[in-house]
């Protein structure tokens, strides 16, 4: 019970994260014609590693199948997913001391005052699931998910919010015209 109340715990911290969700798609394509897909050579080759590469292709199978899509060797779309990570660096100030004293008509004062620099390094990670039409060879949809990268979470953490993820760009998919 314990484990449970610390998982569930975790979890909800981890979906405090905030997750920013972006898309485009092509306004001419039929989005309605497109049933069948499969994965580009680049996903399956994703540059992050092995567990979670398979994942976020789990967690992509999974909203594709809710979606009404099936996995085909001959597909009306290709799905091509990739990962682009930055490093980001927060600069916080904070000024303590004292105004200054003196004769500012006659060019002289003093006071005291120290200013303290805390810098916060972070990993931003972007998600890009991009729908290519086969026939046509042209990209008709995209969406991106963006958050702040755990490293240290446990693999329960990383995989709820790699779902949590994939699922909130699915949202967009089909666009709202």
């Amino acid at each position: 019970m314990k484990n449970f109340i610390y998982l569930a715990l975790m979890l909800l911290l981890a979906g405090c994260a905030s997750t920013q969700i972006s898309y485009d798609y092509d306004k001419l394509a039929d989005f309605a014609k497109y049933k069948t897909y499969a994965f580009s050579t680049e996903t399956m080759n994703m540059k992050v590693d092995q567990l979670n590469r398979d994942r976020i292709i789990r967690a992509i199978e999974n909203e594709m199948t809710l979606k009404g899509f099936a996995k085909s060797e001959s597909p009306d779309l290709i799905v091509d997913a990739f990962v682009n990570i930055t490093k980001e660096v927060q600069a916080t100030a904070t000024s303590t001391g004292y105004g200054g004293y003196g004769y500012p008509r006659y060019g002289y004062g003093a006071g005291f005052s120290t200013t303290q620099v805390n810098y916060n390094t972070y990993l931003d990670g972007t998600l890009f699931i991009s729908f290519v039409d086969k026939t046509t060879e042209k990209m008709v949809w995209q969406g991106r998910g963006t958050r702040t990268i755990d490293e240290d979470a446990k693999p329960e953490t990383r995989e709820y919010n790699i779902n949590n993820t994939v699922k909130s760009i699915f949202m967009k998919y089909p666009p709202k015209k």
